[in-house]
């Protein structure tokens, strides 16, 4: 296999791989049913943001969502925010899930560092889910209560999850690696009545007790009225709560709540690295509908396909994750570090469990590649068809480790989206070549353009991701936004009426896409500006560098610099030698204009709860805004990271006496 820079075609799916997507049997079907032909995906894709109602409507039908009462219209009006989606139609996103219901056959297999192997039947799964229905109803939850979780991937979230969203309820939930005040600043903002939380779990080999985080929890929630405690690491006892035995002890029919398609399904998060977390709401009808069409119609999956993606509950991966159960495909949980015991563990699981569809994050891949792992070495992955990446962009020589140490014949999709609309903008396109370093296209449905600063769309130029016009995922409202005031500044300040995401994008004109990094955080160098990703993607490449963080320090009124911050292999410094090395490679492989002024090795890089850098809180930081204004230790993975980055900003601050902060 010979490639060679990015846009090289590295893979391709054959006829026959063509023929059988689920893309090419729903061209087909436009094609029967509406008179409608598409000569490749991109003509696909125009029609589908042209023709908004049509498109929507076709996915309805083509994937078969069961709902009661014919809506009047499919799309209300375009304007964002306030778009009506399928006014007239009710359904509930549990029954469209078990609409699906495959009886012994399994639908959730899952691992963690405790437990080797469990699986759960289509039909224990539903039998457990009517019961912890039917036990919150007992409890007095009513559509519309808010229920939430502290806890971590295990398949009782499913099913609480399940149970809560079958009755109308909503569901919210936060990873057990959120510390207190963390867990605290989201679910007092949404008011829950049930709490379900786990006593402690395990996480690289060590066990963490969170018993007096529930115990704060329950001191802190007013409204809340029953905690339900799930065996998982046995730690002891915790007043006022129920057993999850308890709940699905009595067996029941299972019933639905048939609520309006916009009715709140959950709650999700920003990453609340400054200021409260911003609680996003989105409904049953816009979940179900977009990821109907991306599970089956971007992922390509079918009741066939056993789905896994590393995540836990507190990244929208996993609302993402549960939605492979609208395809019928099973879903495959994990609980617990990727390396631990070592950076095989995930493979070995895929073996085990003959996953099909491989989700990571762009990280775990180029940490696999600098470690030498060779997945396809020791594991059969005969089964795997696909793998996707997502969280950061993934880089041209991860591309090339996919191919040569994983599968030679995978598809391999990289994407970009975000919490807001629990999906992607851009991924992956099963019927169109992989090309290194490139997302494949912009999803259907999805009018995703890059603007410049004047709010003229570009072509083969880096611009501001926007999409322009809606999404059915679009959230509903921020919970408890008074005159919709969070919600407009977020997304619509900029451009209004139009969606402004926060990313630097580049579609050229095939329609593949190159995301950057966050907009807010890009390096601008008298008056040149690049996204922190180009510093990434050659700096990372170095053998020797692990992780990078990139921080431009430009600032009215003061000297501009650029400062790298370097995570080394181990047993590694940074000595003159490295130093020049890295400054090199960026001086060759970027531009002389991008070479950094200061490098420093640190230990550990600031990241959010999701694994994602803190370039902006930390940005802010060195340039001398106030810690406690600009960063939330309690929704960190690793705040203890923070203090080389504090005592920096003195020493910068005390250099700067001319700082305007």
């Amino acid at each position: 296999m010979k490639y060679h820079t990015v846009g090289d075609v590295i893979w391709e799916p054959s006829p026959q791989q063509i023929e059988s997507t689920q893309l090419t049997q729903y061209m087909g079907w436009l094609k029967e049913r509406k008179g409608i032909y598409f000569s490749d995906y991109n003509d696909l894709w125009r029609w589908s943001v042209q023709e908004l109602e049509d498109f929507w409507e076709s996915v309805w039908e083509y994937c078969g969502v069961k709902a009661k009462g014919k809506y009047n219209t499919v799309l209300q009006n375009r304007t964002m925010p306030g778009t009506k989606w399928f006014q007239g139609a009710s359904l509930n996103f549990v029954e469209n899930v078990f609409s699906n219901d495959q009886g012994e056959k399994t639908a959730i297999y899952f691992r963690s560092e405790r437990v080797l192997k469990k699986e759960i039947s289509w039909k224990e799964l539903k039998e457990k889910v009517s019961s912890v229905a039917n036990s919150l109803k007992k409890m007095g939850v009513k559509p519309g209560d808010r229920v939430a979780a502290y806890m971590p991937n295990i398949p009782e979230t499913v099913i609480a999850f399940l149970a809560t969203a079958s009755i109308g309820a909503i569901w919210s939930s936060c990873s057990p690696d959120f510390g207190a005040r963390s867990v605290i600043d989201r679910f007092k903002q949404i008011e829950p009545v049930v709490l379900f939380a786990v006593a402690g779990y395990q996480y690289n080999g060590k066990v963490f007790d969170k018993t007096s985080v529930i115990s704060e929890l329950q001191k802190e929630l007013s409204t809340l009225k029953h905690t339900v405690v799930v065996p998982y690491v046995d730690l002891g006892v915790i007043d006022a709560v129920i057993s999850w035995e308890e709940l699905i002890k009595e067996p029941t029919e299972i019933s639905y709540e048939t609520v309006p398609f916009e009715h709140p399904l959950w709650i999700v998060y920003s990453s609340g690295t400054t200021g409260m977390p911003k609680p996003i709401v989105q409904g049953h009808g816009g979940i179900v509908l977009e990821h109907l069409k991306m599970m089956v119609l971007q992922n390509n999956l079918t009741k066939n396909d056993n789905v896994f993606w590393f995540t836990t509950t507190g990244w929208v991966m996993w609302n993402l994750l549960i939605g492979g159960l609208l395809a019928g495909s099973s879903i495959v949980l994990y609980d617990g570090s990727p390396s631990y015991p070592n950076m095989e563990v995930l493979w070995e699981m895929a073996e085990d469990t003959g996953v099909t569809f491989f989700g990571t994050s762009a990280p775990f891949l180029h940490n696999s590649m600098k470690l030498g792992i060779k997945p396809s070495d020791r594991f059969d992955l005969s089964k795997l068809k696909s793998l996707s990446s997502t969280g950061a962009p993934l880089s041209g020589d991860g591309y090339k480790w996919v191919y040569e140490n994983v599968k030679k014949d995978i598809w391999l999709s990289s994407s970009s989206g975000g919490t807001d609309v629990c999906s992607g903008f851009v991924g992956g396109v099963s019927n169109l070549p992989v090309r290194i370093g490139e997302i494949q296209g912009r999803s259907l449905g999805v009018h995703a353009e890059a603007f410049d600063e004047m709010g003229n769309p570009l072509i083969n130029e880096v611009g501001e991701l926007v999409i322009t016009k809606p999404m059915p995922s679009m959230p509903l409202y921020f919970w408890n936004d008074e005159g919709n005031r969070r919600y407009l500044e977020s997304y619509f300040d900029t451009y209004p009426g139009i969606w402004k995401h926060g990313d630097w994008i580049k579609i050229d004109d095939k329609g593949s896409c190159i995301i950057y990094g966050r907009s807010d955080s890009t390096i601008n160098r008298s008056g040149v500006r690049t996204g922190t990703s180009d510093i990434y993607r050659v700096v990372e490449a170095i053998d020797e560098v692990m992780e990078s963080l990139a921080i431009d320090m430009e600032v009215l009124g003061r000297d501009s610099s650029l400062l790298l911050f370097v995570v080394l292999k181990p047993e590694t410094t940074l000595d003159n030698v490295l130093s020049d090395k890295i400054r090199e490679q960026i001086k060759n492989q970027v531009s002389p204009r991008f070479i950094p002024d200061n490098i420093y090795q640190v230990n550990d890089l600031p990241k959010t709860l999701n694994g994602k850098k803190m370039e902006v809180p930390i940005r802010k930081m060195l340039l001398g805004f106030e810690f406690s204004k600009v960063v939330n230790p309690d929704s960190m993975s690793n705040p203890d990271s923070l203090q080389f980055f504090k005592d920096l900003s003195k020493t910068i601050s005390n250099t700067n006496k001319s700082a305007l902060f």
